[in-house]
């Protein structure tokens, strides 16, 4: 794949030789510093770094005459050079503008980012791909896309959202998007028509197949790699690692914030394999972990404190991504490579001094030198919340016949994510199934907000804790929907009203009162402040839903789920209640 982010016209290459023979000024020196080899696994010692543009001229510790007078040179006396980190895969399409992410990439040693575009694809489809496209084009950091096959639990989804064979082949063709992303397993395997095409489409246009194999083992994960998948980041397990790795999958140990699991799988270090094949990415990328402890780099400095050794962790942040998607124009510190270079003060920490990107000084002093570019969303961007008129507690009424108890499917969560169904009695009173605060039994709700908006659907949850007021958000997984749980319908109807005000974001409601916002007007998904701001904001929302009785870590993250087809096992969307294990919609209210 040729580099897509620089020329290497003849002029420019002449330019680079020349600096490395000596017979024209380098425009930037880093010397004296220790220099990680990723394709060696050592550490140089005492080397030079000469850069010409954007592109590294000469490493070495014998040095041409090339540091002239225009030269600018760093010096790294006693100072380690690694490569900039690369996230090989995230979601950074919700929570924060590009612009505010691009400060605290730089800041965290993070020079590319590869990410997934789910949750713009599933609310606005091919649109929503190309307008996020147009955000992170010309930033001081790298960004490459995967494409969402988008698969929702929605139908209206699934029918308007979903990306078309033509859609992703015209994508594929671009340079900055990388393949496919996020395959389900089961839908592969259970030969979806228009995924096995999509698939084809990767396939054929030389482009990765990025895949989801959560709970896939044996004969059914074999089936699914031999579709094309190149690369998992779900395993949880050394064993379900190894099992992928056996397989020629290439697999990132996630460390973000929807999956903590170095920690897990820490002993995978100690197995004697071929580390060629293995990652570490954030698969989510949370306010306050950036604002508070860092980006990439905050991940690599885990996987050394769990024992990975430093040079290693760091491969698994640079080299070994690069070369899994085929980007060999960066990812490691050598002649004909970007200029993507973080100095940090010794090799076990990785915490940024100065970082170049794209051989220009982007960050140092503990400022950004180089401002991320603005930009504009069109204007459409900020109407996604389309709903005709306020909801009612009303809306949220769940009727049942007769009188006396029936049993009804409940979404009862496991842990923070995943979910279970119970079967519970309940009792009917004037026709109708009330909230059971007492027993935890709250009221969710899943309302379209886009593609038919207005449409709803309601039933019972266990497991928020809520004893009073209600949670209501437009930032759902894959899906264009408002989600709200709430321990009653009015606080509920007003959560999501004041959630149509404001044009998207999270709302917590209680007694009728505002008690918590967090705006996100740019599809619902984006906010317009700082960084630090959207962090304490979400803090303030956790801090106040745990008052009103919830122990859930992350009330937010556990409510954006809801409607996904990606966590088992019960969700809910605008059409109901859906059965991932039967992959079916189950009626609410058992005969």
């Amino acid at each position: 794949m040729p580099a897509p982010y620089y020329s290497s016209g003849k002029e420019k290459i002449i330019s680079i030789m020349k600096v490395a023979l000596g017979e024209a000024p380098a425009d930037l020196a880093i010397v004296n510093g220790d220099v990680v080899n990723v394709f060696t696994g050592e550490v140089l010692k005492k080397q030079t770094v000469l850069i010409k543009g954007d592109i590294i001229a000469y490493v070495g510790d014998n040095p041409p005459k090339s540091i002239k007078p225009s030269t600018q040179i760093i010096d790294a006396a006693g100072k380690t050079l690694i490569p900039g980190l690369i996230d090989g895969h995230t979601h950074i399409d919700d929570q924060f503008l590009v612009g505010e992410l691009v400060r605290y990439a730089l800041k965290g040693s993070t020079t590319t980012i590869i990410t997934e575009t789910s949750a713009i694809g599933s609310l606005l489809g091919y649109r929503g791909i190309l307008g996020f496209l147009k955000a992170v084009r010309n930033q001081p950091v790298r960004f490459f896309i995967t494409v969402p096959p988008v698969i929702s639990t929605s139908p209206s989804v699934n029918k308007y959202a979903a990306i078309t064979p033509a859609e992703l082949r015209r994508l594929l063709y671009r340079k900055e998007v990388l393949g496919l992303g996020e395959l389900s397993w089961k839908q592969a395997n259970e030969s979806n028509p228009r995924l096995l095409e999509l698939i084809a489409e990767t396939v054929n246009s030389g482009k990765y197949l990025d895949g989801h194999s959560a709970g896939a083992k044996d004969h059914k994960l074999q089936a699914y790699v031999a579709t094309g998948i190149s690369s998992c980041h779900e395993p949880i397990t050394v064993k379900e690692i190894l099992e992928r790795l056996r397989l020629g999958l290439f697999v990132l140990i996630r460390e973000g914030v929807v999956r903590k699991e170095l920690d897990a799988v820490s002993k995978i270090k100690d197995e004697n394999i071929d580390f060629r094949n293995l990652g570490i990415s954030a698969d989510g990328i949370d306010p306050r972990q950036l604002a508070n402890d860092g980006y990439m780099d905050f991940i690599v400095r885990k996987a050394i404190n769990y024992g990975f050794n430093p040079v290693r962790a760091i491969q698994m942040a640079t080299i070994n991504v690069a070369r899994h998607f085929g980007l060999d124009f960066i990812g490691g510190i050598a002649p004909g490579k970007l200029a993507d270079i973080a100095i940090i003060p010794e090799l076990s920490t990785i915490r940024a001094e100065c970082v170049i990107a794209g051989g220009k000084v982007a960050f140092q002093n503990g400022q950004v030198v180089i401002e991320p570019r603005k930009h504009s969303y069109p204007r459409s961007f900020y109407h996604t919340i389309r709903l005709k008129r306020d909801v009612s507690p009303n809306d949220f009424t769940i009727r049942a016949g007769g009188t006396g108890k029936v049993n009804v499917r409940v979404i009862d969560h496991v842990s923070d994510l995943l979910t279970r169904e119970v079967i519970t009695a309940m009792p009917v009173t004037d026709g109708l199934i009330n909230i059971d605060i007492n027993r935890d039994l709250l009221k969710v709700a899943s309302i379209d907000r886009y593609w038919q908006p207005g449409k709803l659907a309601a039933g019972f949850i266990k497991g928020f804790g809520l004893k009073r007021g209600a949670i209501a958000t437009s930032t759902t997984w894959d899906g264009a929907h408002i989600s709200v749980v709430g321990a009653g319908e009015s606080d509920m109807a007003q959560a999501v009203n004041r959630l149509r005000e404001l044009g998207g974001g999270t709302v917590i409601v209680s007694d009728g009162n505002i008690l918590s916002e967090l705006p996100l007007p740019v599809a619902g998904l984006f906010s317009e402040q700082p960084m630090e701001l959207i962090a304490r904001k979400y803090d303030e929302i956790q801090q106040t839903a745990e008052r009103l009785g919830t122990k859930l870590p992350d009330i937010h993250m556990t409510l954006q789920i809801l409607a996904t087809p990606s966590i088992p096992f019960l969700r809910i969307c605008e059409e109901g209640l859906f059965d991932l294990r039967q992959n079916q919609f189950v009626n609410l209210i058992l005969p």
